[in-house]
Parts: C-alpha cells; sequence; structure tokens
C-alpha cells in the first residue's frame, strides 16, 4: 500500500512539474520572437477548454484596423437574432457607397452601384474579403461605428473602442488609434464566441463559416501552420505611410488542433518600419509557438 501511495505521489508531483513547465514554455518563446523586431508586438493566446491565458503586452492598447470587422459582425448579428434585421433582407448599394480608392471586391462586382444584395452576402464580402466598403455600409445600417462600441461594453468588454469608419481612417491618419482593443480582450471575445455566449446557433454557424473563409492575410495566423489546420479568422492592416511606418498588421482568431481541441490567438504588430512580410512572419511565428504549446 504505501509502495502505492509513493508511486502515485511521484506521478502526481511529476505532472505538476511538467504542467508548470508547459505554462513556462509558451512565453518565453513569445518574447524571444518579439525581441528580434523594432515594432511593438502584443499577443495573447488562450486554451479554451480551461480559459488560461498566455499574454504578451496583453494590457497594452493596439490599433485594429480591419480586426474589428468583426466585433461589427458580431453587433449585426446581434440585431438579426433580436428581429431587428435579418440576413436575407436586401440591402441597398448606392454609386456614393462605393469608395473607387480603397480595397474593395465588392465595388469591383457592382462598380456603378445602384443594386441591392442580401445582408448575408454584404457580411460575408466585409469579413471573408475584409471588404472596407462594405464595413461601411454595415456601419451606417446599425447606426455609426460607436454603436458597436456600445454593443461591446453592454457585453462587458470594456478593452475594446470603436470609433471611425474605414473612410474616417482613410482621410484622418490619427483616427485608426481611435479603434483599439487589448490583445486579451480580443482573446476573452473569442472565446465566449467559441463558446457560443454570443449568438444564436444559426449566426454562430455563419459567422464561423465566413471567418474560415477569409481569403486575406493568409502568411499571418495561417502562415506556418500545418496546411488544412481549421482557421477562423479576421486580419487587419493599415498600409505603409508616408514615413514608412506600418500602423498596424494584425490578426485574431480561432485555431483547431488535431485532436480537436481549440485556442484562441490575437496578434497585433504597430510602428514598425519592416517589410509587410516580415511582420506577417511574426505572426505566423507566434501563432506556430502556440500551435505547438497547445499540441502537446
Amino acid at each position: 500500500m504505501r509502495k502505492i501511495i509513493y508511486l502515485t505521489t511521484c506521478i502526481l508531483l511529476l505532472n505538476f512539474i511538467k504542467g508548470h513547465a508547459q505554462i513556462k514554455e509558451l512565453l518565453p518563446k513569445v518574447k524571444a520572437i518579439a525581441a528580434e523586431h523594432p515594432a511593438n508586438i502584443g499577443f495573447a493566446a488562450m486554451d479554451l477548454q480551461n480559459g488560461k491565458l498566455y499574454e504578451y503586452n496583453g494590457r497594452q492598447h493596439f490599433p485594429m484596423q480591419s480586426v474589428y470587422k468583426f466585433h461589427l459582425a458580431l453587433a449585426i448579428l446581434n440585431q438579426v437574432d433580436h428581429g431587428i434585421l435579418k440576413l436575407d433582407q436586401m440591402v441597398k448599394i448606392e454609386a456614393g457607397d462605393l469608395d473607387k480608392d480603397t480595397w474593395s471586391p465588392l465595388r469591383d462586382k457592382y462598380p456603378e452601384g445602384g443594386v441591392e444584395v442580401p445582408l448575408s452576402e454584404l457580411l460575408y464580402y466585409t469579413v471573408a474579403l475584409s471588404d472596407n466598403n462594405g464595413c461601411d455600409i454595415l456601419f451606417k445600417l446599425i447606426g455609426g461605428a460607436p454603436k458597436v462600441t456600445s454593443y461591446m461594453h453592454k457585453l462587458g468588454f470594456k478593452e475594446v473602442n470603436i470609433a471611425a469608419t474605414e473612410k474616417e481612417m482613410k482621410m484622418y491618419e490619427k483616427a485608426q488609434y481611435t479603434n483599439w482593443t487589448t490583445p486579451r480582450a480580443a482573446c476573452d471575445l473569442l472565446n465566449r464566441f467559441d463558446k457560443k455566449m454570443l449568438l444564436s446557433a444559426s449566426s454562430q454557424e455563419f459567422l464561423i463559416k465566413t471567418m474560415s473563409d477569409t481569403t486575406r492575410g493568409s502568411s499571418k495566423i495561417r502562415g506556418q501552420l500545418p496546411k488544412r489546420t481549421p482557421v477562423a479568422h479576421k486580419t487587419g492592416y493599415s498600409g505603409v505611410n508616408s514615413d514608412g511606418i506600418t500602423t498596424a498588421t494584425n490578426d485574431i482568431g480561432i485555431v483547431t488542433l488535431p485532436d480537436g481541441k481549440r485556442f484562441a490567438i490575437a496578434v497585433f504588430v504597430t510602428k514598425t518600419h519592416e517589410a509587410e512580410s516580415i511582420n506577417e512572419s511574426i505572426i505566423a511565428s507566434l501563432a506556430r509557438a502556440s500551435w505547438d504549446f497547445f499540441n502537446q
């Protein structure tokens, strides 16, 4: 009996030590990757099975860029779930809604405007294809960017602020900084979303599929992961300003491991002079380090 107790104690002790060693493995790797680059980097990753969070600069405010289209989609779909909007309702797109000097596959499809498209299609363009015109049409539909902030705050996410449209960010460079989140808050939001605590089953399925179909930023979170790894994500990118500075290049999402378990990850890279390929590789490296850690 004493031998059994001794062996059991040893096993428990080894598991305890192993568990703590694993906890310490991820963040040193994150810090080592961040130290290689002259940029401000924010990172958070969460085990979606137990809610454990690992963060680096996790409470800093980072400009979101198009990452905020995920928040906007949640707000729109919340109104769908409450019967205020419908996914199959038609939304009028006028020529004046289609900025000719911005990223917009929607404009490329309907260059003259004067058409009606289903709300579901507008959401797909905005999230999966990161369409800037689609984004601003949705902001107008919901009553303005601050409405999304109000929705986030009502959910309890205070470390989020959304104030400027795509058009406003284009016109005023500093407006980019009014749309911010912390990496911690981004992971918390993904966690609540993954737990199906925010949307109806049909809205949840729609948004997960749309995020999984994202075509922009394939070299970010997905960049170094094994092929065919399921990733539902939303990217963001500011472009390079006249001083050669990238204000923000980001990616947040949910990654599914081979055993079916999932983790949430949010990476924000800001104020960097490095080439976008390098910035994307930072995000990819951090995502791979997280995948390796959670896949142990």
